[in-house]
């Protein structure tokens, strides 16, 4: 799932390539991708990009005053294209495209979605806060300080991956993000978030923002094209288990939930205690 670094990257990479760019017109193939339907996606044409944003792990594209705003979800992607084909796309069946945006020089980009699980969500609205998940978002991941993010911490019962993940409670991280910023902070996925102490805290502050500002300066500069392969070259447990953790040597081990799995270093962050895996469990019974 593209998060805070891959989203901004995006929208760095489409500030130099797309801003003063006219729309001149959309193409819907994915209908259950769009989220809203006034105003359409067809009164984009003629307007020009005037700013690209983020929020959270929205992108946000300005477009004279309408916003083009986009959630990659899991398996969702941005694919910038120099020449775009002209004949209209058809839409349905394995289509993995669900919106096509064409630029006045002929360039553009679409927005496709891999799997049959569907979560890619486009909406076009008059002002930002229009999407119900915007208006819901908590502080950006970026923009936190110490005294914020312990008051975050403190106001939940939650394990520390759970709160991480919230974007009700702070806007950006994913289930990638924060298994790597658990494995800087050398803090269990598992540990209650407000029992940490105040060192824990700010090493735990440090970490988040260490891990993405790292991850965003690896990918400056990137082709959209890139992006996610750079983010997992980079990746120091998540999605990496049975290798050995680039810390202690030790085998990376997994936690599986129902459609997502938590990657973790046992020595560097459980005192060497393997963490209950509830498929795990039933399997050994």
């Amino acid at each position: 799932m593209p998060e805070l670094p891959e989203v901004e990257s995006l929208a760095a990479f489409l500030r130099q390539r797309a801003i003063g760019r006219v729309v001149t017109r959309v193409d819907v193939a994915g209908i259950s991708a769009l989220k809203t339907y006034d105003p359409p996606p067809t009164s984009l044409a003629g307007l020009t990009i005037t700013a690209v944003g983020r929020a959270g792990k929205f992108l946000d594209i300005d477009v004279d005053g309408l916003h083009l705003v986009v959630h990659l979800a899991r398996a969702g992607w941005l694919h910038w294209k120099d020449k775009l084909p002209t004949a209209p796309p058809r839409p349905g069946g394995k289509n993995p495209l669900a919106l096509r945006v064409h630029l006045d020089d002929g360039s553009g980009f679409d927005l496709t979605e891999q799997g049959t699980r569907k979560g890619l969500a486009v909406y076009v609205v008059r002002h930002l806060t229009d999407v119900d998940g915007v208006t819901g978002l908590g502080p950006d991941a970026l923009t936190l300080d110490r005294a914020t993010f312990a008051a975050i911490l403190r106001a939940t019962t939650s394990r520390l991956k759970t709160v991480l993940t919230d974007q009700h409670a702070i806007a950006g991280i994913g289930n990638a993000y924060s298994d790597e910023i658990l494995h800087v902070a050398r803090l269990s996925p598992y540990k209650r978030a407000s029992s940490l102490t105040d060192d824990e805290v700010a090493t735990l502050l440090d970490a988040l923002t260490s891990t993405l500002r790292d991850a965003l300066d690896r990918s400056s500069g990137q082709e959209a094209a890139d992006l996610k392969g750079e983010k997992r070259s980079g990746m120091r447990v998540h999605g990496r288990k049975g290798l050995p953790c680039p810390d202690c040597g030790d085998d990376v081990r997994s936690v599986h939930f129902a459609d997502s799995s938590l990657e973790y270093c046992a020595t560097c962050q459980t005192n060497g205690q393997p963490l209950s895996d509830r498929r795990l469990d039933r399997l050994l019974k």
